[in-house]
């Protein structure tokens, strides 16, 4: 069972400044940022210098609703139209395989199913229909 369906917000290197755009336009009250400087060291990719301070995840609460946000990879195009996803946060590994392999028909994979550092289960999908869902599963279903 999904414990929430949000709509993720992507941008180009201008996260830090629509986070806090939001924050005063829409009321809004930032639950957690993390950059991609702040990921754990990787000895075989080193993180380039312009990559350290762009946004890899926020989690941004208006009322009683929640979105998410987050900046491209330096160097990664982002489409106009394309900067809204919808992330789907389920509690079982195996519900988040599932949901995967249903919204995969007919579209396409763009990023496999897989362990992250925040997740045990999380990938992206755009289904036959152009929208491109994220798929996470709760870390709590690992501790």
């Amino acid at each position: 069972m999904p414990t929430g369906v949000y709509a993720y917000i992507t941008m180009d290197g201008t996260g830090k400044e629509a986070i806090d755009f939001y924050k005063e336009a829409l009321d809004a009250e930032v639950l957690g940022v993390q950059t991609f400087g702040d990921l754990p060291e990787n000895p075989e990719f080193a993180l380039p210098v312009e990559a350290k301070n762009r946004i890899l995840h926020a989690q941004i609460q208006i009322g009683n609703t929640y979105f998410m946000l987050s900046d491209t990879f330096p160097g990664q195009p982002l489409e106009t139209g394309s900067q809204v996803h919808v992330c789907v946060t389920l509690e079982d590994a195996g519900k988040s395989k599932d949901t995967f392999e249903k919204l995969q028909q007919g579209g396409k994979v763009l990023m496999p199913l897989q362990e992250t550092h925040w997740s045990p289960a999380y990938g992206q999908v755009q289904d036959k229909f152009g929208i491109t869902w994220q798929i996470s599963t709760n870390l709590q279903e690992c501790m």
